[in-house]
């Protein structure tokens, strides 16, 4: 069995390799790569439209993405989807092609700044049940919960502790990779440090929502060893598999990250226009008609729209392919483009590809339709990336503009 199987993210041709067959079936639960039976009791291994890595006890899959985007650039991608306020430098990731080395090494590095001067206090609401008065009594839950009884009180209070959001969320990044069997011992025994100085902290069950928190100028310092902690529970796992097998996964849906990305990125460039900007706009192609209700027509969910006086004025459509060899782009792709058009009677889409290169319009025939293909280079630097769809924002709104003169 091969110790690592590397893989670009539009790799379609694979030599098949030996793999035992409990290795295979938890890989291909992981949804990173496609694990298919070969000949000779071989295993032909492909990616599935996700980027990242796998680790099954001494197997290490990684899928690589299609622009070479490092580290860096993926984790400012996945953090400013979320939060537009995101910072490149919030996340700044060790780049190595070992993807969990370069994770555990960033996380190591943020939360031990963040924790240099010690661990965040700060007040936290309780309800709880005490023999003693403690804040408030919270007199309508003691009568319903306890009729006729004085002890145990039902109280509420603010506490100030070390249990609060921020550190719960440090916590449980940290723990997560803890778990991960790839890191060095000298990162290894920084995390348990780490995690000895957020004694006192509650665990966040894996899977559970992420605690809430606000960025302020009293966790500033946190800030941005949080933005990692939450992309790290976000998007990996770590965990017994089958057999003695250790799995830790960290897997990325490029395509969905850069439509989240382009979407949470256009609405703030076009914040500066009136108007308004929704992603996943719903619309329906066809005419509503007596008798029958909206669940019986042809439904559609354009990417992202910006509306003036609520009217649809711009359509947007993210799409993460790559050209084909001749430089073109699926058909498919310029067909929906033409139907949001004619759906909401706009007369120029846009089509965001994730790739290099100079945007071109194509006019449909018989129609008065033209679609924009622009490119967006994902492997720019943050600013750069962001300055581009400024640009896209810039040229969108003034040729719809232009056509209102």
């Amino acid at each position: 069995m091969p110790s690592e199987i590397v893989l670009d993210e539009l790799q379609t041709v694979a030599e098949p390799v030996e793999l035992e067959r409990e290795v295979a079936a938890t890989l291909r639960d992981t949804g990173l790569v496609s694990v298919l039976p070969a000949h000779g009791g071989l295993w032909t291994v492909l990616p599935a439209g996700r980027v990242g890595a796998v680790q099954i006890g001494d197997l290490l899959v990684r899928v690589k993405p299609k622009e070479k985007v490092g580290l860096s650039r993926l984790l400012f991608l996945l953090g400013y989807a979320i939060n537009p306020g995101f910072r490149p430098d919030d996340v700044a990731g060790e780049e190595d092609d070992d993807l969990f080395a370069a994770l555990g090494e960033s996380l190591t590095r943020h939360c031990e700044r963040a924790l240099d001067r010690g661990a965040l206090n700060g007040y936290v609401h309780v309800e709880e049940a005490l023999r003693t008065v403690r804040g408030r009594i919270r007199v309508g839950d003691q009568m319903t919960r306890r009729p006729g009884m004085l002890l145990p009180l039902e109280v509420a209070y603010d506490d100030f502790t070390v249990d609060i959001p921020e550190n719960r969320i440090l916590r449980a990044s940290v723990r997560l990779m803890m778990q991960v069997p790839r890191l060095s011992e000298g990162v290894r025994e920084r995390l348990a440090h780490i995690d000895s100085k957020l004694d006192g902290v509650s665990a966040v069950r894996f899977g559970a929502p992420l605690p809430a928190w606000t960025e302020s100028r009293l966790n500033e310092r946190y800030v941005p060893a949080l933005r990692l902690a939450e992309i790290i529970l976000r998007n990996m796992s770590a965990e017994a598999g089958l057999g003695q097998h250790v799995v830790a996964s960290f897997v990325v849906n490029m395509a969905a990250v850069f439509e989240d990305f382009v979407t949470t990125a256009l609405r703030e460039a076009l914040d500066m226009y009136p108007g308004e900007t929704r992603g996943q706009y719903e619309a329906y192609m066809d005419e509503a008609e007596v008798g029958y209700g909206k669940g019986d027509r042809v439904r559609m969910y354009v990417d992202i729209v910006h509306s003036v006086d609520r009217v649809p004025a711009i359509v947007f459509d993210a799409k993460y392919k790559a050209a084909s060899t001749s430089g073109a782009y699926p058909n498919a792709d310029h067909y929906q483009m033409l139907a949001y058009c004619t759906a909401l009677t706009v007369p120029t889409a846009w089509l965001i590809y994730a790739g290099a290169g100079v945007p071109r319009t194509r006019r449909i025939s018989n129609s008065s339709v033209s679609i924009v293909e622009f490119p967006l280079d994902v492997s720019q630097p943050p600013s750069a990336l962001l300055a581009r769809v400024n640009v896209l924002a810039d040229a969108s709104y003034r040729e719809w503009a232009g056509r209102k003169l």
